[in-house]
């Protein structure tokens, strides 16, 4: 009986571990200190493409919610109409790399972060309007962890770190991408 205990014991505690370790794993638990949350963003993966930029340090895909993608449909920025609370963006990140069936073709290589924005007006409305965040990934551990100020572009540990860029372009209400013609 002792030695089933044991079992029982030891068996749950491992269990415990590989629940932490998993759980230690995920992004959606990852948060800019004072800042958006990664889960802020669950599903991100599967937005429709907004637009994809590069340059010679990065290949990037811009998404767009749902939310996002019906007001570039209904015409902004163009139309001169603010972007409507609940809009959210992603920004992925690559290394690039060349495809090694098409050495003329740039492809993504390993991932380097990704950024996010939301347009939430009661939230960020001294900035705004709009809430950032920007998450490395380390592809060495699958994890990803707060941009710093040591980041380029450096990052501050709030959700308005993203504001210094984007005023810019606040005449088309804090955002860059175009949305393509399809």
């Amino acid at each position: 009986m002792h030695v089933v205990v044991k079992s029982l014991v030891a068996l749950s505690t491992c269990a415990a571990l590989a629940a932490t370790m998993v759980f230690a794993a995920d992004k959606y638990t990852v948060k800019v200190p004072g800042g958006l949350a990664f889960s802020e963003f669950k599903g991100y993966e599967s937005w429709q493409v907004v637009a994809v930029s590069h340059n010679p340090k990065a290949i990037a895909v811009i998404l767009g919610n749902p939310a996002m993608i019906k007001a570039y449909e209904a015409g902004i920025p163009a139309n001169g109409k603010p972007v409507p609370d609940g809009a959210k963006m992603a920004k992925v990140h690559w290394v690039p790399k060349k495809n090694q069936y098409f050495p003329d073709a740039t492809v993504p290589g390993v991932q380097h972060d990704v950024d996010f924005m939301v347009k939430d007006s009661k939230r960020f409305g001294d900035v705004g309007g709009w809430g950032y965040g920007a998450f490395r990934y380390d592809s060495a551990t699958d994890t990803f962890t707060p941009a710093t100020t040591a980041d380029e572009p450096p990052q501050a540990n709030d959700a308005k770190c993203g504001v210094a860029c984007h005023t810019v372009a606040k005449s088309t209400d804090f955002v860059f991408t175009e949305y393509g013609h399809r």
